[in-house]
């Protein structure tokens, strides 16, 4: 991950010369004219961008531009990402080490078809593709200094631990499920039109351990979207960087924010790229904390093999684990991170729809108008250095600025992680989010999938957004639906 470099006071890239920073400068620069689409617009994901047909498997295809060779370890990824884990001791020694307590099987079963995850839809529907995080503030000067140091970006409940396990193994009780109520809010927009929001709440039932710490914090997650992943990686920090405004210094209202982040590979301090707050700094990091949290199975980057099960659960951390000491030392033990990361790095971003159709033209003239590109960025072009050859130098379209930004109060989940605070979330890239319900069936937007529709989700934005939100609240009801079918062409 690059360092960005200072220069007379500004953020610069160090892999680009004189003329490729003017070229660069030149081609992500925001859209002035709306009367046509711009140049590459299509091509979303550069030129890895994918051209199959827009279907359910529309998030599933590996980039264009990857080599016949790269392909077998992005099919051998695609194959460990399916794969369902089973409980140990099994006969299929290569598969066991479930748990003991767990959300999924597997990562397919959270991201199902590498998409968006959705809550749950009625009684007695898992919420298989959404969990619900726990935290606890600190109360003594070792854990504080923990969290200054950032050697951890939020402290687990002392008895459940970071995630609550709603799956445990035959005999083992897993530790509650998570319920969800809502409220129904009205607004009106312009014209009259009424939008009905979903206010949620939450609370834990059925708790097989006791009660909970009294200040235990709760924050729901769904499962987002794995297309641009090594597109996003491959930005150059110093991009992110120079976008931050944390003071307001210009006085736009918008103040974008790392959280920077201790790299787990390297222990170097980074902006976090990946997590609904940016908690995370590369993809082997999130794989590796999703098998760990979710599905309870041990890597080289976190060798515990009893997952999220803490030193109070005695019965959890006494059940057999599923290390074979003749493939390894952990439960997924190398190569098997590296080839799920590598999967999850080359899902390629679909191509755009109707790029050039007067209606998204007019949509798109009003996201500019409205504000919403201050925050989601349409466009970078990533580092010549990146990891992989494939993803360099790309002009990419995933409207994000990577950066944490505060939603208002009513978005926030009380609950800090690293330098993010309750209110804060990084901007959701919105590449593809024209295709959830093509993909997952569902339209279920935010990180709690409150909002069931795109307007819903612009109606929840307040904070810094809180200007944007107004500008589309005032629009005529054919002018929002200008703006819809612009962010359904994404």
């Amino acid at each position: 991950m690059t360092t960005p470099v200072q220069a007379d006071g500004q953020t610069i890239r160090d892999d680009l010369s004189k003329d490729d920073a003017a070229r660069v400068a030149a081609v992500t620069a925001p859209a002035t004219n709306f009367s046509a689409a711009e140049q590459y617009e299509r091509m979303a994901g550069g030129a890895g961008t994918s051209l199959a047909k827009a279907d359910r498997d529309a998030f599933s295809h590996a980039f264009e531009n990857l080599s016949a060779e790269k392909r077998q370890d992005f099919v051998l990824g695609n194959g460990l990402f399916k794969k369902l884990w089973v409980s140990a001791p099994s006969s299929t020694q290569a598969s066991d080490g479930l748990g003991p307590l767990y959300n999924a099987r597997s990562c397919h079963r959270c991201h199902i078809n590498n998409g968006r995850g959705h809550p749950p839809e009625g009684p007695g529907d898992r919420s298989v593709s959404m969990f619900l995080r726990l935290s606890v503030p600190p109360r003594t000067a070792a854990e504080q200094a923990l969290l200054d140091d950032k050697r951890a970006l939020r402290l687990p409940e002392p008895t459940y631990g970071g995630q609550l396990q709603e799956l445990g193994l035959p005999g083992l009780h897993a530790e509650g499920r998570m319920v969800v109520a809502y409220e129904t809010v009205k607004v009106e927009l312009g014209e009259g039109e009424i939008v009905e929001l979903r206010r949620p709440s939450y609370t834990v039932a059925g708790l097989s351990q006791g009660a909970m710490r009294d200040d235990v914090m709760l924050s729901p997650r769904v499962a987002p979207p794995m297309i641009g992943l090594g597109l996003l990686e491959a930005i150059h920090s110093a991009d992110i960087v120079a976008k931050s405004d944390p003071d307001d210094r210009d006085g736009d209202g918008i103040s974008g924010r790392i959280n920077l982040v201790r790299d787990k590979s390297s222990g170097a301090l980074v902006p976090g790229r990946f997590g609904w707050k940016a908690s995370i700094a590369g993809i082997e990091q999130q794989s590796a904390e999703a098998f760990s949290g979710d599905i309870g199975i041990s890597t080289p980057m976190f060798p515990d093999s009893y997952g999220d099960c803490t030193a109070a659960q005695t019965e959890c951390r006494g059940r057999q684990i599923g290390v074979q000491v003749r493939l390894g030392d952990t439960e997924a033990p190398d190569p098997i991170l590296d080839l799920v990361a590598f999967y999850a790095r080359n899902l390629a971003v679909p191509a755009r729809r109707d790029v050039s159709d007067p209606d998204v033209l007019k949509g798109k003239a009003l996201f500019h108008q409205a504000g919403c590109a201050a925050c989601h960025t349409p466009k970078f072009v990533t580092d010549r250095n990146a990891r992989q050859p494939e993803h360099r130098f790309q002009l990419i379209w995933p409207y994000s600025d990577m950066l944490l930004h505060d939603m208002g109060e009513a978005l926030s989940d009380h609950r800090p992680v690293g330098d993010a605070a309750g209110s804060e979330w990084r901007t959701a890239p919105l590449w593809g989010i024209g295709l959830t319900h093509t993909v997952n069936g569902h339209t279920y937007f935010l990180h709690d999938g409150r909002a069931r529709s795109l307007i819903e989700a612009i109606m929840w934005h307040g904070g810094e957004a809180r200007q944007a939100r107004e500008a589309v609240t005032a629009m005529s009801r054919k002018e929002r639906q200008y703006l819809i079918r612009f962010l359904e062409s994404l």
